[in-house]
């Protein structure tokens, strides 16, 4: 299939032109979600076959106990799963765009772990354990350590190399600040946190679910423009301003609006690394993009990868966090090989 050939959409509320390959791989990635969402609510101690999900799912008169593992338990966990994926692969999009680097991600420059240390001192030093708290402390945080990094990388222009580094930098301090806090307090406030940072959704119900969806929708409402913009700012400021872009208030409400998106994953689930540095990566690479800001693949990518490591979580009785590392740890192995021979 020819991979320039679009479909033209002319709608009194929207239109463009949509590469028929993006398309394609969007439709592949949402049939994916939910083969894996249905493989996924059959993992646990009440035995439920795939058929018997989705007959619960679609079937209010199915066997009270399977509708209620299935429908009240094990779906707002999968629904979470998405949610997460989609926001961190967004995330993870804006940022490498922004930076014009692969490696230009959430995890990578910081900003994850200023969200984590946020939400660190909102549960363990001010004892504000509800999500509304946790994800107010995800949000300053993330947002504080944002603009140091932004101010100390600056010099004239943006250089993404220099953010990438000064973000490292700032990224190991907040570790080793977060590690003082643990090692300070009580076993048991010390052990509620690790737990919380080690990234899972267990426990996660519609309770959840609900406001975190609400928020989500609010900032994907607010990332849509900047679908148009990013791509722009890729090609320089300079070329951006020529065409009507600026550049330092596009960066400025992309940073904002990727911030918002880590903070809402982080209150919610804790951290969970590396989705939003390899999704970005790997949708640009299925729909042969120009750009990581593909919107919907990248959020489709996200959600994929997060649904299948949180199954896969559940069958090693893990928390889902440890499933992201450990595939995002070899991922990022082979991008920087990959970066480095294409220098050499």
């Amino acid at each position: 299939m020819n991979a320039r050939r679009t479909l033209r959409i002319d709608t009194p509320w929207v239109s463009g032109r949509i590469p028929v390959r993006s398309v394609v791989v969007s439709l592949v990635l949402a049939g994916v979600i939910i083969a894996a969402g249905a493989a996924t609510m059959t993992i646990g101690a009440y035995d439920v076959s795939v058929v018997e999900v989705l007959r619960a799912l679609v079937d209010p008169s199915t066997d009270i106990d399977t509708r209620q593992v299935v429908f009240e338990w094990r779906l707002p966990r999968v629904l979470f799963a998405m949610l997460c994926g989609a926001a961190l692969a967004l995330s993870g999009g804006i940022f490498q765009s922004l930076t014009r680097n692969p490696l230009g991600s959430p995890d990578i420059i910081g900003f994850g772990i200023g969200a984590q240390f946020g939400v660190t001192l909102t549960m363990i030093v001010l004892e504000l354990n509800t999500y509304l708290f946790k994800a107010a402390g995800a949000l300053v945080g993330g947002l504080i350590t944002a603009l140091v990094v932004y101010f100390l990388a600056m010099k004239h222009t943006m250089s993404s190399f220099r953010l990438i580094i000064v973000g490292i930098g700032v990224s190991a301090g907040l570790g080793s600040l977060t590690s003082w806090i643990l090692i300070s307090v009580s076993v048991e406030k010390a052990m509620m946190a690790a737990t919380w940072g080690a990234g899972s959704l267990a426990s996660l119900g519609f309770d959840q679910l609900l406001p975190a969806a609400a928020v989500f929708a609010l900032v994907v409402l607010f990332a849509v423009p900047l679908h148009r913009t990013l791509p722009v700012l890729e090609m320089g400021d300079d070329a951006a301003t020529a065409l009507g872009v600026s550049p330092a208030r596009t960066s400025l409400s992309a940073m904002v609006i990727g911030v918002a998106l880590v903070a809402l994953v982080t209150a919610a689930a804790g951290p969970m690394s590396f989705i939003a540095l390899a999704a970005p990566q790997i949708s640009q690479r299925l729909t042969r993009s120009n750009t990581p800001m593909g919107l919907v693949p990248v959020m489709l990518t996200g959600a994929a990868l997060v649904v299948a490591s949180d199954g896969v979580a559940q069958l090693l009785l893990v928390p889902v966090g440890v499933v992201t590392v450990s595939i995002g740890g070899l991922y990022l192995a082979w991008l920087l090989a990959a970066q480095y021979g294409r220098r050499s």
